[in-house]
């Protein structure tokens, strides 16, 4: 066995299985249980979910009718799924990146970007005004070649950001080592303005709790079972009760959805996160990043990792698992091979790091979809929305998708809805038996390209003609 093997075992060998970010104590404000729905209640409005697409279309439907009766029902606790297991990013683009925009929506990607802008600052203002303290960053992202293949990446990202007014700064190898020192690094791209970062379970509990304070009931541990036509309205079914209401969102990423057309699009994709016990003085000069910006390889399969406030750092990525069926369970959040292969990266990447132990390690499933980017639509005659499958930049879409829920269910024409993004669903993914092979091949495909040059196939190049992937 490997050192590197060796010192990764070794520095996971305490780690607690589970999400760092919502195992923490009430003194930095994680909530107590809520009741579960129990009975008969009505309201205006429904949302399936906690997570950060269903508390931001509680938040917006408030905005737009502040006197409107919301019920948010959660199976397990808010931030529980996809919401609580996140790096933290917060990210502008709504395309999954300018260059999958481009590809796929080259004559709306323009007015996209201004719409994920637009969405990224009222998202903070929001966050702001109603003093949520998340440990809000604006210290934005360095997307990193680590080798020389993609270099030339960067400079086209840099030249598209440019015909889109983003100023975008292509920095050299020592540039980029001098700002963060890791010898793997060859170049590097640095956006200041596109990412925040965030405590993303401090950012629901402190939603959850405003969403409250105005009057939201929201219940825990109510996982919702049946959605049926009532009348001019909806019953929304849970073990113990029911809510009669107008309309309702389903928000539940790639958990089990109460509408069973959600699964030809969602493919959940099991992502690993490590976190290490905090840095001391020497450790962090080690590293440098002073800055504090998050981190993301330029590869097709690729890490991400930031500092956090106590001095962490989260590393995540790579290994992007799915398991056959789409099965999303607890027993998956546990991966060792996975997880040791992510503590290797991380020594590999900071050797200078060596001894430093890891306290968390955890997984969850993202809602990924063929094109990376949500699936939107309606159901029960128009009385139901459903926004699911950011893949992995949803933490800041989602707020867009609340909006574009809300905007179907209003049925009146807004300018969310005239995007294609919005109008026109993903490519529906095959069933089984076929989906797992056809998964397994196309991440076999996406390893063999990274290690050629990111030379990609002809499976890879059918895929990209028709803005079709395989991503997390």
């Amino acid at each position: 066995m490997s050192a590197t093997r060796t010192g990764a075992r070794s520095a996971l060998a305490d780690a607690a299985p589970r999400p760092f970010w919502t195992d923490r104590g009430r003194d930095i404000g994680a909530p107590g249980p809520r009741p579960s729905l129990t009975g008969p209640t009505e309201a205006d409005l429904v949302v399936v979910g906690a997570g950060f697409t269903g508390l931001w279309t509680a938040w917006r439907a408030l905005e737009r009718d502040p006197g409107a009766s919301v019920v948010v029902l959660e199976a397990e606790r808010v931030a529980h799924g996809a919401t609580g297991r996140n790096g933290g990013f917060v990210s502008s683009s709504l395309t999954h990146g300018l260059t999958h925009g481009t590809a796929i929506w080259p004559d709306q990607v323009g007015a996209l970007h201004e719409e994920g802008e637009r969405n990224l600052a009222e998202l903070v203002a929001t966050i702001e005004a109603a003093g949520i303290d998340c440990g809000l960053s604006r210290a934005g992202k360095t997307t990193l070649a680590i080798e020389p293949w993609q270099l030339d990446g960067l400079r086209e990202a840099q030249e598209l950001g440019a015909r889109h007014g983003v100023d975008l700064e292509l920095q050299s190898r020592d540039e980029v080592q001098a700002d963060v020192h890791s010898a793997t690094y060859l170049g590097g791209l640095r956006d200041r303005t596109g990412t925040v970062l965030i405590d993303p379970a401090r950012l629901a509990w402190g939603m959850a709790a405003e969403l409250e304070r105005r009057g939201v009931r929201v219940y825990e541990a109510s996982a919702v079972t049946g959605i049926d036509r009532r009348g001019e309205g909806v019953r929304v079914r849970t073990a113990l009760g029911h809510v009669d209401s107008r309309n309702a969102v389903i928000a539940t990423a790639a958990y089990p959805a109460p509408l069973r057309r959600l699964g030809n699009y969602i493919m959940p994709l099991y992502d690993h996160v490590l976190m290490t016990e905090p840095l001391d003085g020497a450790q962090r000069a080690a590293v440098g990043w002073a800055d504090g910006q998050g981190l993301t390889d330029a590869g097709n399969q690729f890490h991400y990792y930031r500092p956090t406030a106590d001095g962490r750092i989260l590393f995540g990525g790579w290994d992007a698992v799915y398991y056959f069926g789409g099965k999303v369970d607890a027993s998956l959040e546990q991966r060792d091979a996975s997880h040791e292969l992510l503590a290797e990266h991380f020594f590999t990447t900071f050797p200078r790091l060596e001894g430093l132990r890891f306290t968390h390690r955890w997984a969850g499933p993202i809602d990924s979809t063929t094109r990376f980017t949500a699936a939107y639509g309606t159901a029960r005659g128009g009385r139901v929305a459903y926004a699911v499958g950011h893949t992995g930049l949803g933490v800041g879409a989602s707020r867009f998708s609340a909006d574009v829920a809300l905007d179907l269910l209003s049925g009146q024409p807004t300018s969310r809805l005239r995007y294609d993004i919005v109008r026109r669903r993903p490519f529906p993914i095959p069933p089984e038996p076929l989906r797992n092979p056809i998964v397994q091949f196309t991440r076999r495909s996406i390893l063999a390209a990274d290690a050629h040059e990111g030379r990609r196939n002809l499976w890879l190049r059918t895929l990209d003609r028709f803005g079709l992937g395989f991503n997390s």
